[in-house]
């Protein structure tokens, strides 16, 4: 899967970042992402720190999501030697990081242990229920990452079929029933995206909760279409991207 696992990010002094990979829990590592991470560093100020998280299905769910957590819980406690604000923190990630950085936020709100001062979701892995869709749309899922792919990272994350009835929120974020109280979050996802519908449903229940939100939808783009990043949609989800990051950190 084409993607980039959560990461994250400090900013010195504006904020920290974390970066989170993809590759639909099931592969990738953290140095896939660091010419991006590297463009994040010089043009927010940020110090991007990527976490290595174990992969399903060797590791099941929860390894990855708390891999992750641990990753927040040591960008909290290196704050002050980095120099970086610790109010300003920002999770990222796409695809499956996109997933996991969204199962974090819930994690940590749920622990209460470690605030998010802000989120960027691009075509976020969120619900394996997508896979069992009575009706699935004729028009996506069609490139890069499929509904066979779909299954098979969803059942070696869970490690048993997707859809059952009690998945966890902290593997599959979609299930979560409250959303309220969430930090400021930037979803983006490729109107041919896997993806989309859950994509749409998880931003509409955020407005609905009262979290505010930014939602791009790009025509015409498959998943993972930023990897051909001279394309036109490229380089405007490019520019929108960092935008919105750059607001995060107070960065004008």
């Amino acid at each position: 899967m084409t993607g980039s696992r959560p990461r994250l990010a400090y900013t010195v002094p504006q904020g920290l970042t974390r970066r989170i990979h993809g590759g639909g829990y099931v592969l990738g590592l953290a140095e896939m992402t660091s010419p991006t991470d590297a463009a994040y560093a010089s043009r927010l100020g940020a110090v991007v720190v990527s976490v290595d998280y174990r992969l399903a299905p060797e590791t099941p769910h929860p390894g990855p999501v708390e891999d992750c957590y641990a990753g927040l819980a040591w960008l909290h406690a290196q704050a002050a030697a980095l120099g970086v604000d610790p109010g300003r923190i920002v999770v990222t990630g796409e695809s499956a990081g996109g997933g996991l950085a969204a199962a974090l936020v819930l994690l940590a709100r749920h622990r209460g242990e470690y605030a998010v001062a802000f989120r960027r979701l691009v075509f976020p892995m969120l619900d394996d229920r997508t896979v069992t869709h009575p009706d699935p749309s004729p028009y996506v899922g069609q490139f890069v990452w499929t509904p066979d792919s779909n299954r098979f990272g969803w059942a070696s994350l869970l490690g048993g079929p997707p859809g059952a009835a009690d998945v966890s929120p902290f593997a599959a974020p979609a299930r979560a029933a409250d959303l309220s109280g969430l930090p400021p979050t930037f979803m983006i996802c490729g109107a041919l995206d896997l993806f989309l519908e859950e994509d749409l449903d998880y931003a509409r229940r955020l407005i609905r909760a009262g979290v505010p939100t930014e939602l791009h939808i790009y025509p015409g783009a498959p998943h993972g279409f930023m990897f051909l990043p001279e394309a036109q949609v490229s380089r405007t989800f490019a520019r929108d991207s960092m935008a919105a990051l750059a607001r995060a950190v107070g960065k004008s």
